[in-house]
């Protein structure tokens, strides 16, 4: 399977490939920032470049147990800012992200980015010498991560307990669909699922129409960002306070929950269930996606003086000074009227022009962008989002 060695978002990153050993490529030095002082001493004089600084995490290192996503996601997010990463995959087929979505020379591009900055190696974990394997690797290990479903550890002989009898300071991440706990955590769980029992698919959708999902696994993501911040909190605890290793359990539900902003103060305190608004955002105005005669564009004008400076733009001075209108509350009132006038405005020009006009004015708005608009974007480019790597097989991918 192809590996990938190239630069993105500031790290080194390999892709791993499967295989009865493992491998990985070697790092390089971080991206560098030209500066204008020559007397830093933390430049190089004759680059006028940042010198080279170890990675954040240089000298971690973390076995990742799972497949697909979320587990994954967290080991890649670890891996690039300078983690060891070493990924256990099953034998024969390995991780099943490997044939998903659209395939480059045999293996999904998908699977490429998500194991970039790692070491594979097969185990079958169902057989004791694969067991034995296992434990060896992180018996040498700061940190595991796993996605299994709860008790598979456990049914292997690695359960915390024993983990931690073998490597005390090992701080093990576990996330699985509803946790290691309660009357659900046996249920199989994906994204989808945590996406909607965290409350997040029940607004995402045009009133009264059928919900719809994200277009990406951002449960999973949530999950693994989440965990990820767990293993830097629980390494920064054990290494710099001594304290002993721990166990850190995410669930997929709980992750999207914790960004739901105040869905359940606003139910508790008043009893107000927060419904479908498409594409507004319900108590903030305005703030919409508008038609112009070549799309939508996306206008923010919450702000109290932004919002006088979008009104008188569009030609509504008499919206701009209206005294009702100069807070959130008021003009939430008012909303439908505010939206009216400003798609009004928006649907007899087309986006160039929208964005230019409002740019001027200080307003914040924004085109809806397509991947092809993200790849051609001078901004992405500029702050080194999207860089070309090289597959062990010498094709290129961005």
């Amino acid at each position: 399977m192809p590996d990938c060695d190239g630069t993105f978002s500031n790290q080194r990153f390999a892709a791993a490939g499967m295989a009865g050993k493992m491998h990985a490529v070697a790092g390089a030095p971080r991206r560098t920032v030209p500066s204008h002082n020559k007397s830093d001493p933390d430049m190089d004089m004759e680059t006028n470049r940042p010198a080279a600084t170890p990675a954040a995490l240089q000298g971690v290192r973390v076995v990742e147990m799972g497949q697909l996503i979320a587990g994954p996601f967290c080991g890649k997010t670890l891996g690039e800012f300078g983690a060891e990463v070493i990924k256990i995959e099953a034998t024969g087929t390995g991780d099943p992200l490997r044939n998903w979505r659209l395939m480059k020379d045999g293996t999904s591009v998908w699977w490429q980015v998500q194991s970039r900055n790692k070491k594979s190696v097969a185990l079958d974990l169902r057989q004791r010498e694969g067991q034995d394997l296992a434990r060896r690797l992180i018996a040498e290990a700061d940190v595991l991560i796993e996605n299994f479903r709860p008790g598979t550890l456990e049914g292997w002989g690695m359960a915390p307990e024993q983990l931690h009898a073998l490597n005390p300071g090992l701080v093990i991440l576990r996330i699985s669909g509803y946790g290691q706990t309660g009357p659900y955590r046996d249920l199989p769980g994906f994204g989808v699922i945590g996406e909607a029992m965290g409350g997040l698919r029940h607004l995402t959708a045009e009133p009264g129409r059928v919900p719809v999902r994200v277009g990406v696994s951002i449960g999973d993501t949530l999950a693994a960002l989440h965990g990820a911040l767990g293993v830097v909190m629980a390494l920064y605890h054990h290494k710099v306070h001594g304290g002993p290793g721990q166990v850190i359990d995410v669930a997929l539900h709980e992750a999207v929950f914790n960004v739901m902003e105040s869905l359940i103060p606003e139910y508790s305190a008043f009893g107000a269930v927060r419904e479908a608004a498409g594409s507004a955002l319900p108590g903030i105005a305005p703030s919409n996606a508008y038609p112009c005669r070549d799309g939508w564009v996306l206008v923010a004008g919450n702000g109290d003086s932004i919002f006088k400076r979008l009104m008188e733009t569009i030609g509504r001075a008499d919206l701009a000074q209206a005294s009702d209108l100069a807070s959130n509350a008021g003009r939430v009132a008012r909303v439908a009227e505010i939206d009216a006038a400003i798609g009004a405005w928006t649907q007899t020009r087309g986006i160039a022009e929208v964005l230019d006009t409002l740019s001027a004015a200080r307003v914040p708005a924004g085109r809806v962008y397509t991947a092809r608009d993200i790849a051609e974007d001078p901004h992405y480019r500029a702050r080194d989002m999207i860089l070309s790597q090289t597959t062990r097989d010498k094709g290129v991918i961005q």
